[in-house]
């Protein structure tokens, strides 16, 4: 299709360029040759009359049009992509299609495991695709990477719909043989027992126990090991006398198989709410909606469990 001139296709090759900022990395995107890609970004500059991107140093960066390109091009073709995948119904017994998450190690182990075991029942075909957390999550949503985030409302998106799933508060956790667990655990000894924490992607953002208790309640627990995954965290406890700050969920699935014990955190922390987020241009996909739904079923069974 072409408009004033311009060939459509040619857009999403923009989006890809001016998103990755790299010829060999956009052109993987969206499978193409690097040739074709060059081509694609010099057909590109001669119908807007600028460079459009421009190598600095090792890097490509956006000029100031180019800059100003990148959301309005990226929003029509989201609008674009919903509106031909758009089907008036969604049939969940027969369908296929792949839905994309992005949310932690502590979501996919709690809620999610539940969800997966609704729809091996009510959706046998559909595929899931997990994403870790990632320093800028949203950007994975407004990209069209993932369908959903599931993670603490509070770092949610403004710009987009979201609804709250269930909230999780925190306990500690330690050794079964720990003899410090044997007793009421004090915040003296909270505060002398070595810790185990987590930090997620390149920039190590501090977990949510970890942001309360310092930045909330000025305590400082004395970390030891400081791990990647909230999964890796009892690897660094049992046999030990380290003790970890957790969620309350995740404790109550690692002590049904692991020894582990579990005891109330000494410091008062506030609960956690939890929440679901898709794109705006998703709202009325059916297939979205569908499984929104079953997201809130397994949410309410979650939050009252019988």
């Amino acid at each position: 299709m072409r408009l004033n001139r311009l060939d459509l296709n040619l857009l999403v090759t923009l989006d890809a360029l001016l998103s990755e900022r790299s010829i060999t990395r956009a052109a993987e995107r969206i499978h193409l040759s690097q040739p074709a890609t060059s081509g694609a970004l010099a057909r590109l500059r001669e119908f807007f009359e600028d460079d459009l991107l421009v190598r600095v140093g090792t890097q490509m960066m956006p000029t100031p049009l180019g800059e100003s390109l990148a959301a309005p091009v990226h929003n029509i073709l989201m609008q674009i992509q919903t509106t031909v995948e758009r089907r008036l119904e969604f049939n969940a017994e027969e369908s296929d299609r792949c839905f994309r998450f992005l949310l932690s190690d502590y979501t996919a182990t709690t809620f999610m495991s539940k969800v997966v075991r609704r729809l091996d029942e009510l959706a046998p075909n559909m595929q899931l695709e997990f994403f870790a957390p990632t320093n800028n999550p949203w950007e994975k949503l407004e990209q069209g990477d993932v369908d959903f985030l599931i993670m603490p409302e509070q770092v949610l998106s403004k710009d987009h719909p979201k609804l709250k799933l269930f909230d999780d508060d925190f306990v500690c956790i330690g050794s079964l043989d720990n003899p410090a667990l044997d007793k009421p655990l004090t915040l003296k000894t909270f505060l002398e027992l070595g810790h185990v924490s987590v930090r997620f992607g390149s920039h190590r953002t501090r977990s949510q126990d970890q942001m309360l208790l310092q930045d909330k309640q000025g305590v400082e627990p004395r970390v030891e090991i400081v791990a990647s995954t909230f999964s890796a965290i009892p690897q660094y406890i049992a046999g030990t006398k380290r003790i970890a700050t957790v969620y309350r969920h995740l404790a109550e699935e690692w002590v049904n198989f692991l020894p582990l014990k579990m005891v109330p955190v000494p410091v008062e922390l506030p609960k956690i709410p939890w929440g679901l987020q898709w794109h705006k241009y998703r709202d009325l996909d059916p297939g979205v909606h569908w499984l929104r739904e079953q997201i809130i079923a397994v949410a309410h069974e979650h939050a009252n469990p019988a």
